[in-house]
């Protein structure tokens, strides 16, 4: 019986951590001719999709918060909610301020976000009229700064 013998693996496949120092040392040298380009490319499409993915979630987030906050008529969880609130605020802020081109990223999936966000709080709280359409504005220094329930 033979055995099939495994090719040796990269290290990229080995230790990732390694790799990407390795990768960097290499940018910084000009040595581009030793340079992964193709897995190089794969961890620079993975992380522009990761950033995009936390702005969806963490906006998904803030709405949903927000729309407990304004149409739950719960007192002794309002903290609660304004504490999430604030933190997705700051991590939204923080992402967009590292990358502006992620503003059109947040734009784009509001609707989305707003639907999934409506449709957590409609499961969660049967008894509020929640509107089945964003009733304040979009825009985002608005969305990461206002306090709609005082409004």
């Amino acid at each position: 019986m033979t055995q099939a013998i495994a090719p040796p693996l990269s290290l990229y496949d080995r230790d990732l951590d390694l790799w990407l120092e390795t990768a960097i040392a290499q940018l910084k040298a000009g040595d581009f001719q030793n340079l992964d380009v193709e897995n190089l490319i794969e961890e620079l499409e993975g992380l522009s999709g990761s950033n995009k993915r936390e702005v969806e979630t963490r906006l998904k987030r803030l709405i949903e918060h927000i729309l407990k906050r304004c149409y739950v008529n719960l007192p002794d969880c309002f903290r609660g909610w304004e504490v999430t609130i604030i933190n997705q605020r700051d991590e939204l802020k923080k992402l967009l301020r590292q990358s502006p081109s992620l503003k059109s990223h947040f734009l784009k999936m509001f609707d989305d976000s707003f639907d999934t966000a409506l449709e957590l709080v409609k499961t969660e709280y049967a008894d509020p009229d929640f509107p089945n359409t964003w009733q304040f504005s979009r825009d985002i220094d608005t969305m990461l700064n206002a306090k709609f329930w005082d409004e």
